[in-house]
Protein backbone atom coordinates (compact mmCIF):
# COMPACT_ATOMS: atom_id res chain seq x y z
CA UNK A 1 0.00 0.00 0.00
CA UNK A 2 1.43 3.36 -1.05
CA UNK A 3 1.58 6.34 1.32
CA UNK A 4 2.10 10.00 0.63
CA UNK A 5 5.63 11.01 1.57
CA UNK A 6 4.62 13.44 4.33
CA UNK A 7 2.36 10.84 5.95
CA UNK A 8 5.09 8.20 5.73
CA UNK A 9 7.53 10.48 7.56
CA UNK A 10 5.01 11.46 10.25
CA UNK A 11 4.00 7.83 10.76
CA UNK A 12 7.60 6.95 11.56
CA UNK A 13 7.40 9.25 14.57
CA UNK A 14 10.04 11.60 13.19
CA UNK A 15 7.76 14.66 13.20
CA UNK A 16 4.23 15.83 12.48
CA UNK A 17 2.89 15.85 8.92
CA UNK A 18 3.07 19.65 8.79
CA UNK A 19 6.72 19.58 9.81
CA UNK A 20 7.37 16.82 7.25
CA UNK A 21 6.07 19.14 4.52
CA UNK A 22 8.58 21.77 5.63
CA UNK A 23 11.43 19.26 5.54
CA UNK A 24 10.46 18.23 2.01
CA UNK A 25 10.25 21.87 0.88
CA UNK A 26 13.69 22.54 2.37
CA UNK A 27 15.20 19.70 0.34
CA UNK A 28 16.19 17.74 3.44
CA UNK A 29 14.28 14.60 2.39
CA UNK A 30 15.53 12.02 -0.11
CA UNK A 31 13.74 8.99 -1.54
CA UNK A 32 16.08 6.25 -2.75
CA UNK A 33 18.88 8.79 -2.64
CA UNK A 34 17.14 11.36 -4.85
CA UNK A 35 15.11 14.51 -4.24
CA UNK A 36 11.41 13.54 -4.42
CA UNK A 37 8.89 15.02 -6.81
CA UNK A 38 5.78 16.79 -5.56
CA UNK A 39 3.17 14.22 -4.51
CA UNK A 40 5.61 11.31 -4.30
CA UNK A 41 4.14 8.16 -2.77
CA UNK A 42 6.17 5.62 -0.84
CA UNK A 43 6.06 1.85 -1.13
CA UNK A 44 7.51 -0.91 1.06
CA UNK A 45 10.79 -1.10 -0.85
CA UNK A 46 11.50 2.64 -0.93
CA UNK A 47 14.20 4.12 1.32
CA UNK A 48 13.38 7.51 2.84
CA UNK A 49 15.99 9.63 4.58
CA UNK A 50 15.96 12.99 6.36
CA UNK A 51 19.27 14.85 6.47
CA UNK A 52 20.79 11.71 4.93
CA UNK A 53 19.66 9.54 7.86
CA UNK A 54 17.11 6.79 7.09
CA UNK A 55 13.71 6.88 8.78
CA UNK A 56 12.01 3.57 9.40
CA UNK A 57 8.38 2.67 8.80
CA UNK A 58 6.11 2.27 11.82
CA UNK A 59 5.06 -1.25 12.88
CA UNK A 60 1.48 -2.03 11.85
CA UNK A 61 0.39 -2.41 15.49
CA UNK A 62 2.08 0.88 16.52
CA UNK A 63 3.78 -0.97 19.36
CA UNK A 64 6.56 1.63 19.49
CA UNK A 65 4.25 4.64 19.83
CA UNK A 66 4.50 6.92 22.87
CA UNK A 67 1.78 9.18 24.34
CA UNK A 68 2.72 11.60 27.11
CA UNK A 69 0.91 14.19 29.22
CA UNK A 70 3.33 16.99 30.13
CA UNK A 71 2.99 20.02 32.39
CA UNK A 72 4.75 22.63 30.28
CA UNK A 73 6.34 25.31 32.47
CA UNK A 74 6.36 29.00 31.63
CA UNK A 75 9.31 29.73 29.34
CA UNK A 76 9.36 26.42 27.45
CA UNK A 77 8.77 26.84 23.70
CA UNK A 78 6.62 24.33 21.80
CA UNK A 79 9.05 23.65 18.99
CA UNK A 80 11.07 20.59 18.02
CA UNK A 81 13.87 22.78 16.65
CA UNK A 82 16.76 21.83 18.94
CA UNK A 83 18.66 25.00 18.04
CA UNK A 84 15.95 27.07 19.78
CA UNK A 85 16.84 27.65 23.42
CA UNK A 86 14.14 26.34 25.75
CA UNK A 87 12.61 23.98 23.18
CA UNK A 88 10.14 21.41 24.48
CA UNK A 89 12.15 18.40 23.28
CA UNK A 90 15.14 19.30 25.44
CA UNK A 91 12.87 20.27 28.33
CA UNK A 92 11.15 16.87 28.43
CA UNK A 93 14.38 14.98 27.62
CA UNK A 94 12.53 11.79 26.69
CA UNK A 95 14.48 8.75 25.46
CA UNK A 96 12.57 8.58 22.15
CA UNK A 97 11.98 11.29 19.57
CA UNK A 98 8.61 12.95 20.31
CA UNK A 99 6.78 16.09 19.25
CA UNK A 100 3.96 18.17 20.77
CA UNK A 101 0.35 18.00 19.67
CA UNK A 102 -0.57 21.65 19.27
CA UNK A 103 0.98 24.56 21.11
CA UNK A 104 1.02 26.57 24.31
CA UNK A 105 2.70 29.95 24.02
CA UNK A 106 5.90 30.67 25.93
CA UNK A 107 4.35 32.67 28.83
CA UNK A 108 1.61 30.04 29.38
CA UNK A 109 1.84 26.75 31.25
CA UNK A 110 -0.14 23.57 31.66
CA UNK A 111 -1.11 20.40 29.86
CA UNK A 112 0.26 19.52 26.46
CA UNK A 113 0.33 16.10 24.84
CA UNK A 114 3.44 14.72 23.17
CA UNK A 115 3.74 11.69 20.93
CA UNK A 116 5.62 10.02 18.11
CA UNK A 117 2.34 8.99 16.45
CA UNK A 118 1.95 11.43 13.57
CA UNK A 119 -1.32 9.85 12.49
CA UNK A 120 -3.21 11.10 15.54
CA UNK A 121 -1.93 14.68 15.53
CA UNK A 122 -4.07 16.24 12.81
CA UNK A 123 -7.20 14.48 14.06
CA UNK A 124 -6.87 16.19 17.44
CA UNK A 125 -5.87 19.61 16.12
CA UNK A 126 -8.76 20.26 13.74
CA UNK A 127 -11.14 22.79 15.31
CA UNK A 128 -14.15 21.35 13.49
CA UNK A 129 -13.77 18.17 15.52
CA UNK A 130 -14.92 20.12 18.60
CA UNK A 131 -12.33 18.69 20.97
CA UNK A 132 -12.45 20.68 24.21
CA UNK A 133 -9.54 22.39 25.93
CA UNK A 134 -10.02 23.94 29.38
CA UNK A 135 -7.94 26.78 30.81
CA UNK A 136 -7.67 28.56 34.17
CA UNK A 137 -6.99 32.26 33.56
CA UNK A 138 -6.01 35.10 35.90
CA UNK A 139 -6.36 38.71 34.81
CA UNK A 140 -5.12 42.06 36.10
CA UNK A 141 -8.39 43.47 37.45
CA UNK A 142 -11.78 42.33 38.81
CA UNK A 143 -14.00 40.40 36.42
CA UNK A 144 -17.49 41.71 35.64
CA UNK A 145 -20.64 39.90 34.49
CA UNK A 146 -20.36 41.82 31.21
CA UNK A 147 -16.85 40.45 30.69
CA UNK A 148 -18.04 36.85 31.24
CA UNK A 149 -20.96 37.34 28.85
CA UNK A 150 -18.84 38.87 26.08
CA UNK A 151 -16.07 36.28 26.41
CA UNK A 152 -18.57 33.44 26.15
CA UNK A 153 -20.52 35.00 23.25
CA UNK A 154 -17.58 35.54 20.89
CA UNK A 155 -14.94 38.24 20.51
CA UNK A 156 -13.63 39.80 17.27
CA UNK A 157 -9.93 38.96 16.88
CA UNK A 158 -7.65 38.08 13.96
CA UNK A 159 -10.22 39.10 11.32
CA UNK A 160 -12.83 36.67 12.69
CA UNK A 161 -15.14 36.24 15.68
CA UNK A 162 -14.34 33.52 18.19
CA UNK A 163 -16.85 30.71 18.57
CA UNK A 164 -19.22 30.77 21.55
CA UNK A 165 -17.62 29.05 24.53
CA UNK A 166 -18.19 28.23 28.19
CA UNK A 167 -16.75 30.77 30.65
CA UNK A 168 -17.10 30.36 34.45
CA UNK A 169 -15.89 32.86 37.04
CA UNK A 170 -13.71 31.20 39.69
CA UNK A 171 -12.49 34.13 41.76
CA UNK A 172 -12.38 37.91 41.80
CA UNK A 173 -9.82 38.00 39.00
CA UNK A 174 -9.88 34.41 37.69
CA UNK A 175 -12.07 32.33 35.41
CA UNK A 176 -12.20 28.99 33.58
CA UNK A 177 -12.76 28.90 29.82
CA UNK A 178 -13.43 25.89 27.59
CA UNK A 179 -12.46 26.29 23.92
CA UNK A 180 -12.77 24.16 20.82
CA UNK A 181 -10.67 26.59 18.77
CA UNK A 182 -6.93 27.10 18.69
CA UNK A 183 -6.41 30.60 17.32
CA UNK A 184 -3.00 32.17 17.91
CA UNK A 185 -2.85 33.52 21.50
CA UNK A 186 -6.64 33.34 21.48
CA UNK A 187 -7.43 33.85 25.17
CA UNK A 188 -4.89 36.64 25.57
CA UNK A 189 -6.24 38.44 22.49
CA UNK A 190 -9.85 38.03 23.66
CA UNK A 191 -9.02 39.51 27.05
CA UNK A 192 -7.01 42.36 25.52
CA UNK A 193 -9.94 43.28 23.27
CA UNK A 194 -12.13 43.62 26.37
CA UNK A 195 -9.54 45.70 28.25
CA UNK A 196 -8.05 42.99 30.46
CA UNK A 197 -4.51 41.64 30.64
CA UNK A 198 -3.78 37.97 31.32
CA UNK A 199 -1.37 37.56 34.24
CA UNK A 200 -1.44 33.75 34.36
CA UNK A 201 -2.77 31.10 31.99
CA UNK A 202 -2.81 27.36 32.74
CA UNK A 203 -4.27 24.68 30.48
CA UNK A 204 -6.00 22.20 32.78
CA UNK A 205 -7.55 19.72 30.35
CA UNK A 206 -7.46 18.49 26.76
CA UNK A 207 -10.61 16.49 25.93
CA UNK A 208 -10.85 13.88 28.73
CA UNK A 209 -7.19 14.13 29.75
CA UNK A 210 -6.54 16.31 32.81
CA UNK A 211 -3.40 17.96 34.13
CA UNK A 212 -4.17 16.48 37.55
CA UNK A 213 -1.34 16.60 40.07
CA UNK A 214 1.47 16.97 37.52
CA UNK A 215 3.84 19.71 38.63
CA UNK A 216 5.51 22.06 36.16
CA UNK A 217 8.17 20.12 34.27
CA UNK A 218 6.72 16.68 35.07
CA UNK A 219 5.25 14.23 32.56
CA UNK A 220 3.51 10.86 32.61
CA UNK A 221 2.44 8.31 30.04
CA UNK A 222 -1.25 8.21 29.23
CA UNK A 223 -3.09 5.35 30.89
CA UNK A 224 -4.59 2.57 28.78
CA UNK A 225 -8.06 3.96 29.57
CA UNK A 226 -7.09 7.49 28.51
CA UNK A 227 -5.54 6.21 25.30
CA UNK A 228 -8.57 4.06 24.47
CA UNK A 229 -10.90 7.03 25.00
CA UNK A 230 -8.61 9.22 22.90
CA UNK A 231 -8.64 6.78 19.99
CA UNK A 232 -12.43 6.43 20.23
CA UNK A 233 -12.90 10.21 20.33
CA UNK A 234 -10.86 10.82 17.19
CA UNK A 235 -11.90 7.67 15.35
CA UNK A 236 -14.22 9.55 13.02
CA UNK A 237 -12.36 12.87 13.09
CA UNK A 238 -11.10 14.32 9.85
CA UNK A 239 -7.34 14.18 9.47
CA UNK A 240 -7.40 17.02 6.98
CA UNK A 241 -8.95 20.44 7.10
CA UNK A 242 -12.43 20.79 5.68
CA UNK A 243 -12.73 23.09 2.70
Amino acid sequence: MLKRLNKYISDTGFCSRREADKLIEQGRVLVNGKAPELGTKIGEDDIVSVDKKPVRAVPQNKSDRVYLAYHKPVGVICTTERKVKGNIVDAVNFKQRIFPIGRLDKPSEGLILLTNDGDIVNKILRAENAHEKQYRVNVNKPITPRFIKRMSSGVPILDTVTLPCKVTQIGKTSFDIVLTQGLNRQIRRMCEYLGFEVTKLVRKRIMHISLGSLKAGQYRELSAEELNKLNQAVQHSSKVASK
